[in-house]
Formats: structure tokens, C-alpha cells, sequence
């Protein structure tokens, strides 16, 4: 058993936080397993209760454990970290973390479009959008639904494409329409799921979701698609890295 180098500089409960995360990495502590309590790991490595509670507490903020009141402290299933610093889809963001993409495509069509996709595309209201509505999935498991909205007379044929499902539209728009993106405005919210959303995503009970919303832009500032992203929150997450400003 690997042991607490009392002798290092590094402090303990980030040795100790090393060597549970390493077990978790291993499949040694595997998801859903119990971790040792405090007690348990303050006598297995010599440390105190302090710095046993320091190591879990570290390990849960950075989603590898979730405590259950009255039980226990559970190796917990990792969240997709994903870090908003650069335009991709779905398909491109997941295959370069390095994730099986899969999913279905579960409606499409055109429909007219409201007031808010209408103010969003910069379309007259009640003119013909492309709504595609696709289940994503990573590794097997269901993670998301889009809803994708996108201007019906710019884009013809779309809403009758077959390879929507698991293909990349922004590589579809880039090769079938010559239309390349250039930026985007996204936001994100916390909320509840609907029982029809809690069933296709196969969320377990209690679970929020994340909400995103974004428009994407060509280079000529003109809009091209609006999406609104429903993602489950126990495995998905954002993540900012945030730097002073520049003196």
C-alpha cells in the first residue's frame, strides 16, 4: 500500500488526495464505491481527521466524489470539463477530449419561427426555420438535447439531411453551404428538467440541468444558427479560466 511521505514538502492532504485519485483512476475505488471514512483514512495513512477531511473535500470539488447526507462519501461518475475558449460542435468538442460520439436525431423539420428565434436569426417573424431536435451522447451514455434553429432559405435541404444524427453540422454547413463560423455569444443557466426531458436524457431523480443558449456567427457578424442546449448537470460542466487584465 502506497504510504504519507511525512518528510515532504508537499502537504499531506494533497498526497493523500493523490493516492485516492489514483485508486479512482485505477478502478480500484470504482463509481458508485464508498470511500474509507475519516476515521478509517486518518488511521490507514497516519494523518490526521483534518487533513483526511482536506483530501475529500478536494477530491469532490472537482467532481471525482460526491457526499451522500447520513451515508457516505461516493466515487462519483467524472463531468465533461469543458473549457469555453474555443468555437467547436458538440461532435468536434467531445471527439477531441477524447469520447465516443453518438445520439439520434429525434425531430426535423420547418416551422415558423417566434419572436425569439426570429429575433435571434434576424428573420421576420413566422418566416420558415430548419429546427432539428438530436439526443447526444458520449461513451453511451445520454448527455444532452439541441434544439438547432436555423434560417430555412439560406439553408435549403437541410431539415431532410440523414446524417445529422452523430455528423458535425458545423462541418455540413462548411462543406454543403460554404458557410464558416467565426464566433459566438452563449449563456447558461441552472434548471429543473421536465418529465419528458428526465426520461430521454435517463437522468436520475433530484438532477438538474444545464442550460445553454447560443448564437453562432460567420465572419460577417450575421447569424447562423441559435441552439438551445438542454445538458445534465451531474455529468456536464463549464469551466473559465480567468486572468487579470493586462497592465
Amino acid at each position: 500500500m502506497a504510504r504519507i511521505d511525512h518528510g515532504s514538502e508537499q502537504p499531506l492532504y494533497q498526497q493523500l488526495r493523490s493516492l485516492l485519485e489514483a485508486d479512482i483512476q485505477s478502478g480500484a475505488l470504482s463509481i458508485g464505491a464508498r470511500l474509507p471514512s475519516e476515521r478509517e483514512l486518518a488511521d490507514t495513512f497516519g494523518v490526521s481527521r483534518m487533513t483526511a477531511r482536506q483530501a475529500v473535500q478536494s477530491l469532490a470539488a472537482d467532481g471525482l466524489v460526491r457526499a451522500r447526507t447520513g451515508k457516505g462519501t461516493f466515487v462519483d461518475r467524472p463531468k465533461i470539463d469543458l473549457s469555453q475558449r474555443r468555437l467547436s460542435g458538440f461532435t468536434e468538442e467531445m471527439r477531441r477530449l477524447g469520447h465516443v460520439v453518438g445520439g439520434r436525431l429525434m425531430s426535423a423539420g420547418i416551422r415558423s419561427a417566434d419572436t425569439d428565434v426570429a429575433d435571434r436569426l434576424r428573420v421576420a417573424p413566422g418566416a420558415d426555420v430548419v429546427v432539428l431536435q438530436r439526443l447526444r451522447s458520449i461513451d453511451g451514455t445520454p448527455l444532452a438535447i439541441e434544439w438547432a434553429h436555423l434560417d430555412a432559405a439560406r439553408f435549403p435541404g437541410l431539415a431532410h439531411r440523414s446524417d445529422l444524427a452523430t455528423g458535425s453540422l458545423y462541418a455540413l454547413l462548411l462543406t454543403e453551404y460554404g458557410v464558416s463560423l467565426a464566433w459566438a455569444d452563449q449563456t447558461a443557466e441552472a434548471d429543473m428538467p421536465t418529465p419528458a426531458l428526465r426520461r430521454d436524457l435517463a437522468m436520475p431523480a433530484g438532477v438538474p440541468v444545464l442550460g445553454l443558449r447560443r448564437v453562432t456567427y460567420d465572419a460577417h457578424d450575421r447569424p447562423v444558427e441559435y441552439v438551445i442546449s438542454t445538458y445534465r448537470a451531474d455529468l456536464y460542466r463549464l469551466r473559465a479560466v480567468l486572468r487579470p487584465p493586462a497592465t
